[in-house]
C-alpha cells in the first residue's frame, strides 16, 4: 500500500513532468518577442520616438521600460507613450522602476511606490521590476532587511492589478558566511507577492545554469533577461546565440521555470545597438526557437 510520503512523491514527478512539456515551452515563448529598451539608452535619450519605431520595425512586439521618473517615460507622459506603444503596435508588459534600495532608504516609499504602481498599470504593464541594488546594500542583514519590504510592496503592486519581481545580477549570488543574497530573497518572499525576472548572463556568469535555477525554484522566474555571454576570458555581452549560453535548452524549460515574458538585452554593443538587436531575434526566430 503507498504510503502519504510515496503518494506525495509521484505528485511531484508527476507535476515536474507537467512542468517541462516542450510544445508548451515554445507555444508560450513565441506570443511575443521582447526588448529591454536599456539597450537603447543612448539613442532613447537622443530621439525617444524614432527609437521606439525602429524597434518596432525589427520585429518586436513588446518592450520592456527603465528610467521611470515622476510619472514619465523618456520624457512621454503616460497617456504620451501609451499612445505611441499603440500606434507601432507595441505592448510594455514590464517595467524596471525602483532599486532595491529605494525601500530600505526612501522616506514614505509607500506614496511613490503607489503612483508608480498607478502608473505603470496605466500603461498597460503586468510587473513592476526591481531592477538593482546598489553597492551599500548588499549584506546579508540587508538582504534580511530587504524581503519583507519587498513582500510589502508586492502587496501593493497585487492592490494595483501588477505583480511584483526582483530581477538579479551576479552579487546577488555572492556567498557570505554560508549564504547568497539570492536564497535569502526566494527564502523569505512570499512566492505569491514577489517572483523573479532571471537575468540568465548574470546567473551565468555567477556560476550557476539556469536550468538548475527552475529545477530549484519551479514557477519563480516569471520573466527572463536573455542575454548571451562570448567565448572569451572577459565573459563579454555579445548577441543571443552568437554566445556559449544554451538559449535552445532554455527555453524548452520555459514553463518549469514559470515563465511568461521574456526579453533581450545586451548591455553593451560592439556597434550599433539596432545591429545587435536585429542579430538577437533573427538568431532566436531562426536557430532557437524555430
Amino acid at each position: 500500500m503507498n504510503t502519504r510520503r510515496q503518494f506525495l512523491k509521484q505528485s511531484s514527478i508527476f507535476t515536474a513532468a507537467m512542468f517541462v512539456m516542450p510544445e508548451d515551452a515554445f507555444s508560450l515563448a513565441r506570443k511575443r518577442y521582447g526588448v529591454q529598451l536599456y539597450t537603447l539608452r543612448k539613442e532613447l535619450d537622443a530621439n525617444p520616438t524614432e527609437t521606439i519605431i525602429s524597434v518596432a520595425k525589427l520585429g518586436y512586439t513588446d518592450v520592456e521600460t527603465y528610467g521611470y521618473n515622476n510619472g514619465k517615460w523618456f520624457g512621454f507622459t503616460v497617456d504620451e507613450f501609451k499612445k505611441l506603444l499603440k500606434a507601432n503596435k507595441l505592448t510594455s508588459t514590464s517595467g524596471h522602476t525602483f532599486g532595491g534600495q529605494f525601500f530600505l532608504t526612501e522616506t514614505n516609499w509607500e506614496e511613490k511606490w503607489k503612483q508608480a504602481v498607478q502608473d505603470s498599470k496605466a500603461i498597460g504593464q503586468e510587473f513592476i521590476v526591481v531592477p538593482y541594488l546598489d553597492n551599500n546594500h548588499r549584506s546579508i542583514d540587508t538582504y534580511k532587511k530587504l524581503a519583507p519590504l519587498l513582500n510589502k510592496a508586492g502587496e501593493m503592486a497585487k492592490q494595483g492589478g501588477l505583480k511584483l519581481a526582483y530581477h538579479n545580477h551576479d552579487f546577488e549570488f555572492a556567498e557570505q558566511d554560508g549564504q547568497t543574497g539570492f536564497e535569502i530573497l526566494t527564502a523569505n518572499t512570499d512566492p505569491a507577492l514577489v517572483s523573479f525576472e532571471l537575468d540568465i548572463y548574470w546567473a551565468t556568469k555567477a556560476g550557476h545554469n539556469a536550468i538548475d535555477l527552475f529545477n530549484k525554484y519551479p514557477g519563480r522566474f516569471t520573466m527572463w533577461h536573455v542575454k548571451d555571454m562570448d567565448n572569451t576570458p572577459e565573459k563579454k555581452f555579445t548577441e543571443v546565440g552568437n554566445g556559449v549560453i544554451d538559449f535552445t535548452a532554455i527555453f524548452k524549460q520555459a514553463k518549469m521555470s514559470g515563465m511568461k515574458y521574456w526579453f533581450v538585452e545586451q548591455d553593451i554593443c560592439p556597434g550599433s545597438p539596432f545591429d545587435s538587436i536585429k542579430t538577437s531575434i533573427t538568431n532566436l526566430k531562426e536557430k532557437i526557437l524555430k
